[in-house]
């Protein structure tokens, strides 16, 4: 069972993570093997891709949407909670028009932002290139990779953090400031709160070991699917192919609250979500959908987590969670990009 009895205010839930435009468009598989990109894959751009974004602008019908995995995450939930500012994100942006996109439609959606704005460089940007039910995430991170720790030092940014409960953070979010998550995974460990982390990518793992080394014993609650548990099961050495056993090795590993048995949930796309606390192991099945519903998959991901968080800061069990981030990646697949329609209307049963 989640903590309970904290009434859903303000500032209950805080995020960091990269805020980022999401230019999105639907392309051929050529473009993606132009790039060297993969369907189902999430990287950072390097040089060779940087021709992309305004190749998408020019050439296919792209939508801007708000994106960034945590704001995105953090949209939902408050969709689900109906109550404004329960979320608060911090994240770095620059100075410019992407930026004023980005905050009016989070603080339209009822998150409280507190964004640091680097004048060095423009707002992030994420290429999603959607090929049929897949989609292929390429992000240039720009501003958002100048975030530094100082910047939760603010008077209204140590407000939204003495106030919070739940502290989450994306693996994402490990290449560019892991000083600023560890402060928070310190902040939740001295209050007796909950730390919240998404392994986010493959590459996460598989190049930034050593920082998420430190940050897992702080961890309470962490998501993944089924790619990323395999790339942490290579690289923390963890022999089980089986998703399941993989789940309940990674609950296992060292924590320092050790009267709280940390959480793991791995999705698996139409299969089961695999929910597993301390030695315990559930099997949730998901809502399938035709393949003529699924609009575009990008945002899935954080929409499930939006939905997991927004029943875990209600007090609510665990499953519970899940089933409402069933609901919420449901709803967002049948639109494009990480958005929402109409009053969301989930119930436990």
């Amino acid at each position: 069972m989640v903590d309970s009895g904290c009434p859903c205010g303000k500032d209950l839930l805080v995020g960091i993570g990269n805020p980022l435009l999401d230019i999105s468009a639907c392309v051929d598989n050529d473009l993606l093997v132009k790039y060297g990109l993969q369907p189902d894959d999430a990287i950072m751009a390097e040089d060779k891709h940087m021709p992309l974004y305004q190749e998408l602008i020019d050439n296919y019908p792209a939508e801007f949407i708000a994106g960034g995995s945590v704001q995105n995450t953090l949209r939902v939930a408050q969709w689900i909670l109906k109550i404004p500012n329960v979320c608060t994100y911090f994240g770095c942006v620059g100075n410019d028009n992407y930026a004023k996109i980005l905050r009016e439609r989070a603080t339209s959606e009822g998150v409280t932002v507190h964004y640091q704005v680097s004048e060095q460089a423009p707002t992030g940007t994420c290429a999603v290139l959607v090929t049929g039910t897949h989609r292929s995430l390429c992000a240039n991170l720009a501003a958002a990779q100048k975030f530094t720790p100082d910047h939760l030092d603010k008077p209204e940014c140590k407000k939204s953090i003495e106030s919070a409960k739940y502290f989450y953070a994306s693996g994402f979010f490990v290449a560019v400031s892991p000083e600023s998550i560890m402060l928070l995974a310190d902040r939740a460990h001295t209050g007796g709160h909950t730390f919240i982390m998404n392994l986010s990518a493959p590459f996460v793992s598989q190049f930034f070991k050593e920082p998420l080394q430190k940050l897992l014993p702080y961890v309470d609650v962490l998501f993944g699917n089924e790619s990323e548990a395999d790339a942490f099961a290579k690289a923390f050495n963890i022999a089980e192919t089986d998703l399941k056993k993989i789940a309940l090795e990674i609950a296992a590993l060292p924590k320092l609250k050790s009267s709280r048995e940390r959480v793991v949930v791995i999705t698996q796309g139409k299969d089961p979500v695999i929910l597993v606390e301390g030695t315990k192991i559930m099997l949730i099945p998901v809502t399938e959908l035709s393949r003529e519903q699924i609009v575009d998959t990008n945002g899935a991901g954080d929409a499930f987590t939006g939905g997991f968080l927004s029943q875990m800061v209600l007090g609510k069990p665990w499953d519970v969670c899940v089933k409402c981030g069933i609901y919420t990646a449901t709803h967002i697949i049948q639109h494009s990009g990480c958005t929402f329609s109409g009053i969301s209307d989930f119930k436990e049963n």
